[in-house]
C-alpha cells in the first residue's frame, strides 16, 4: 500500500512539472512572437521613411503591428532610422519589445 501511494505521488508531481514546463515554453514562444512583431513594424516604418512604401512611417508601423497582433506603443524617426516599441499579451500579462531598423551604416 505504501508503494502505491508513493507511485501516485511521483506521477502527480511529474504531471504538475510537465504542465509547468509547457506553460513556460508557451510564454517564451509568445514573447519571441512579440519581438518579431516589433521587428516587422520597425522595418515597415523604415521602408516608409526611405520611400520604398507609401504612407507615413509611424502609421505603417502601427498598421503592421496590428495586422500581426500587436499594438504600437512608441514610434520615433531619426532621419531614415525607425525605432518602435510594440506591446502584446503573454498569458494575460503585457509584454513589450523594441526594435530599430534603417539603412546600413558603413564605417
Amino acid at each position: 500500500m505504501a508503494g502505491t501511494s508513493l507511485a501516485v505521488g511521483v506521477v502527480g508531481m511529474t504531471a504538475a512539472l510537465a504542465v509547468g514546463l509547457v506553460a513556460v515554453g508557451g510564454a517564451a514562444v509568445q514573447a519571441q512572437r512579440v519581438a518579431g512583431v516589433a521587428d516587422a513594424a520597425a522595418l515597415a516604418a523604415a521602408d516608409a521613411a526611405s520611400g520604398v512604401l507609401a504612407g507615413a512611417p509611424c502609421e505603417r508601423a502601427a498598421q503592421m503591428a496590428a495586422t500581426i497582433g500587436g499594438e504600437l506603443t512608441r514610434c520615433e524617426l531619426d532621419d531614415l532610422v525607425a525605432t518602435v516599441s510594440v506591446e502584446g499579451r503573454v498569458l494575460g500579462l503585457p509584454v513589450s519589445a523594441s526594435a530599430r531598423a534603417g539603412p546600413p551604416v558603413f564605417p
